[in-house]
């Protein structure tokens, strides 16, 4: 049997003898998770899984895991070029006006960011990976200062000296508007689809206190069979969207179409859906969703 790494992973041994064993996926149950794993000779500790990278993390992922990823380069959710959709509707966000403020959540070291600054925006994001956030500053060739956070324990702001780029270094959950006010757009692209299914909720009440009247808010959401790959990214088909944003917001689909490469098969999928939506918050006037 090979041993289990006490911290997050296992040992090169072992990670090849899952794969041999046809394991690379994380998986819904956690009982099937630990039969598998048993089959192969490596045990999985409680609340705990083997992601696709072969690394273990927990089931609900934490900020800690994400660093993990950073630290391991398991980044394959980040993008190196502007992202088309975002491109293709920037105009809805904007919805007529020029330099506005635009909110990026879970941002990493997205190159939306640095493009919507060139275009007058101010844009704020907010990453838990202090290594993200300092690669972008640097890959975009971006100088910033760097202060703490009042408010929020721990937590650092990047500010570049242009005061375009405000990246918040701390957990999603600690941000709030009083922290950098609310928001006329919001680009959420990677970022609900990379929230725990039990955290969704909580999520979208915080998004709803970010949107200022007139926000625009552009989702990009994904749709794929749980039962074969249980993520992240994790599936938000529109009914969810429905459940997490109707009561309080008019949702629009804008766009769906097949997103799925080679990257989605390998996962063990044969589906996978890119729909786009509009999110605007319901006035007085508008019909209940």
């Amino acid at each position: 049997m090979c041993p289990p790494r006490v911290s997050f992973g296992v040992t090169p041994a072992c990670r090849a003898k899952i794969r041999a064993a046809g394991s690379t996926d994380p998986v819904k149950d956690q009982k099937k998770a630990h039969q598998r794993m048993t089959n192969v000779g490596v045990e999985i500790p409680e609340g705990k899984r083997l992601n696709k990278y072969g690394d273990l993390e927990n089931l609900n992922l934490t900020t800690e895991d994400w660093k993990f990823r950073w630290e391991k380069r398991h980044i394959g959710f980040h993008k190196d070029e502007i992202h088309g959709l975002l491109q293709k509707y920037l105009s809805i966000i904007l919805h007529g006006r020029k330099q506005i403020r635009i909110f990026v959540p879970l941002c990493g070291k997205s190159v939306d960011m640095k493009w919507l600054a060139d275009q007058g925006h101010t844009v704020v994001g907010v990453e838990a990976s202090e290594m993200a956030i300092k690669e972008f500053f640097a890959e975009q060739n971006v100088s910033y200062t760097q202060e703490s956070v009042p408010g929020i324990a721990g937590a650092e702001v990047f500010q570049s000296t242009d005061g375009k780029l405000f990246l918040f270094n701390c957990n999603m959950f600690d941000f709030t508007s009083a922290i950098a006010g609310k928001f006329d757009g919001i680009w959420d692209r990677g970022s609900l689809v990379a929230i725990n299914p039990s955290d969704r909720q909580r999520y979208a009440k915080l998004m709803t206190t970010l949107m200022a009247n007139g926000c625009h808010y552009l989702l990009d959401a994904l749709t794929y069979d749980q039962e074969k790959f249980s993520g992240p990214p994790f599936s938000t088909p529109p009914h969810v969207i429905h459940d997490l944003y109707g009561q309080s917001c008019n949702i629009q689909l804008l766009e769906s179409s097949d997103a799925l490469t080679d990257r989605q098969r390998s996962w063990g999928l044969d589906s996978f859906t890119e729909q786009i939506h509009l999110i605007t918050l319901k006035t007085n006037t508008d019909s209940c969703a």
